[in-house]
């Protein structure tokens, strides 16, 4: 049985299958890769004057026709949602063979598993941009149908863009799309409120009282009967000095006010009210009636009382994620729209999922709100954010046992394993055990001998760098570690770290000692070439030594801790 709070790595197509049960999730928040072709860089915390080495691609944010877009495509001929197959070979022979087939038969085949851990009761949110929006929502209609689209949500992400000094003609691109499905007819709800707008405040409440109060005027009667709603409502017309008419209610319940002077009677008969006589005169004792000069009783509404305009399709209260909050990760979501959502369709106690977990913002978003929660990213170096950034905002993740984090090697047989499978991934996996960022946007090809590079603080703010080599084969020997030496020469950095996953030999040792000290101005000496080994790193044992007192902070932007957590405050708390 899947226990929450779960982070795991890898593709999330295999993880849904075999780690997330039939029927088990309450809400699914995804904001996929949009095919933009465009590589994302994810901006590291570093020292001023080291920007062009502190930025790693998070992201090819294109998927290509090839034998796995092929695979998951055989597999979606074979599915039991013979809608979605009939669908996908519709488009195949619309769009070809090309990068946009590939990605909606990557995001089918997802969608499909996300339907199935789906709750009876549960939500979908689908987060895109105009670039595939209208085909994933052909997709969409196809894996839940099309009864169940609920709403096309526009959110204004920025206030304006334009690019027409570079020649651009055409209109702003300043929206992104949610897609809003249910797994049934029968799904969560729980109504949000957004202010009104000073404009709306001034035209509909456009009265005010003797204490000044902005109220607008409600009619009382109603089309249909229902309970006791057709009774007389018996008023008496009186005239007030210099002011419309107005009217006393029913003598027999209020005295005439004192000066005023009586007219005639008017009984309303045979109407039908929206409330029931009780109800009507509870308002007229409580001064919330006025009266038309033919004596037709109104409801006053006072704007203070009102909770504001049900929520609407068109979300533009709501900024990108800036200040304190950004971290820096190129496509992060604002708290507060992932807030909203997990409000509107889910409960406290539910499970939260998101399969594209990037920086973990509906992650972050599910622990304020007491959800629960479920994460998978494809990448280490996500992985490894979200969980340095769950643990600084909510001090008590850091607990053994508050969540597990599945996929990520937690051991020496996991890291074999990972090294075993993809010498890349390990690589930056290593370098985020040191909090060290990977070298050059962590891409394949020359690296000059680095893998991963860091800055430290040693003295009223000057900096000095730290580069970092990984091995994860078998054969290391002396030779590497002078490799080292040199490459720590000719960046002119402060230490070497060389980490390892099989263990160092005598010789290694022996050739790291050679290199001598780093003397730090005010924190002593720090070997200049340490080795460490992957095991000992796991195990607590082993952990590289500088001169900055505070492990990893300018290597990672630290997210800001939060101090409550619970149910989402109302608008006008």
């Amino acid at each position: 049985m899947l226990m929450t709070n779960q982070l795991f790595f890898g593709d999330n197509l295999q993880i849904l299958r075999d780690h997330v049960g039939d029927e088990s999730v309450d809400l699914i928040y995804l904001d996929p890769p949009f095919n933009s072709k465009r590589d994302y860089n994810l901006l590291f915390k570093t020292p001023k004057g080291h920007e062009s080495d502190a930025q790693i691609t998070a992201f090819e944010d294109t998927w290509h026709w090839g034998g796995q877009a092929q695979d998951e495509f055989r597999e979606l001929e074979k599915s039991m949602n013979t809608d979605v197959a009939e669908m996908m070979r519709a488009l195949r022979q619309f769009l070809g063979e090309n990068d946009m087939m590939a990605y909606l038969t990557m995001m089918a085949n997802r969608l499909i598993e996300m339907h199935r851990v789906l709750k009876p009761t549960g939500s979908l949110y689908l987060h895109c941009d105009p670039t595939a929006s209208h085909y994933l929502k052909i997709v969409l209609d196809g894996v839940f149908g099309k009864e169940n689209f609920r709403n096309e949500i526009s959110w204004k992400r920025s206030s304006a863009h334009s690019d027409t000094k570079q020649g651009m003609k055409r209109c702003g691109k300043i929206r992104d799309v949610i897609f809003w499905y249910t797994k049934g007819s029968k799904y969560k709800w729980n109504t949000q409120f957004t202010p009104y707008s000073k404009e709306y405040l001034e035209n509909e409440y456009r009265h005010a009282d003797e204490s000044g109060r902005n109220y607008k005027e409600m009619d009382l009667t109603a089309a249909k009967p229902g309970g006791d709603t057709q009774y007389e409502w018996r008023v008496k017309r009186i005239a007030l000095p210099g002011r419309r008419w107005e009217a006393d209610i029913n003598d027999e319940y209020l005295s005439p006010k004192k000066g005023y002077s009586y007219s005639s009677v008017f009984p309303y008969s045979g109407r039908i009210w929206a409330y029931s006589k009780e109800n009507l005169l509870e308002f007229a004792k409580g001064g919330r009636l006025i009266h038309r000069e033919t004596g037709m009783p109104r409801l006053k509404l006072f704007a203070d009382e009102m909770p504001g305009i049900p929520l609407q399709d068109a979300w533009d209260d709501i900024s990108p994620a800036s200040g304190g909050e950004y971290l820096g990760y190129p496509t992060q979501k604002p708290l507060a729209l992932l807030e909203r959502i997990i409000s509107v369709s889910s409960n406290e106690g539910d499970v939260v999922l998101d399969p594209f977990c990037g920086c973990g913002t509906a992650l972050d978003a599910a622990q304020k709100l007491n959800r629960n929660w479920i994460g998978i990213d494809i990448t280490h170096l996500a992985v490894s954010l979200i969980e340095k950034r769950l643990k600084n905002r909510y001090p008590a993740l850091n607990k053994k046992g508050a969540f597990v984090v599945e996929g990520v090697p937690q051991d020496f047989a996991g890291a074999r394993d990972l090294a075993d499978r993809d010498k890349h991934q390990f690589q930056l996996w290593a370098c985020s055990l040191v909090s060290m960022q990977p070298y050059r946007g962590g891409k394949k090809g020359a690296d000059q001998g680095i893998d991963g590079l860091g800055f430290v603080e040693v003295a009223n703010g000057k900096t000095e760098k730290i580069i970092v080599s990984v091995k994860g084969g078998e054969n290391v020997g002396a030779s590497m570690i002078r490799d080292l030496k040199g490459t720590v020469e000719r960046e002119k950095a402060a230490i070497g770290l060389f980490v390892t996953l099989t263990p160092p030999t005598k010789p290694m040792m022996t050739e790291a000692a050679s290199a001598g000290h780093y003397e730090s101005p005010h924190h002593g000496g720090f070997p200049r070439i340490q080795i460490l080994s992957i095991a000992g790193i796991l195990d607590g044992t082993e952990r590289p030594r500088w001169p900055d007192l505070s492990f990893g902070e300018h290597n990672f932007k630290k997210a800001k801790v939060e101090k409550k957590t619970g149910k989402q405050k109302g608008l006008f708390e």
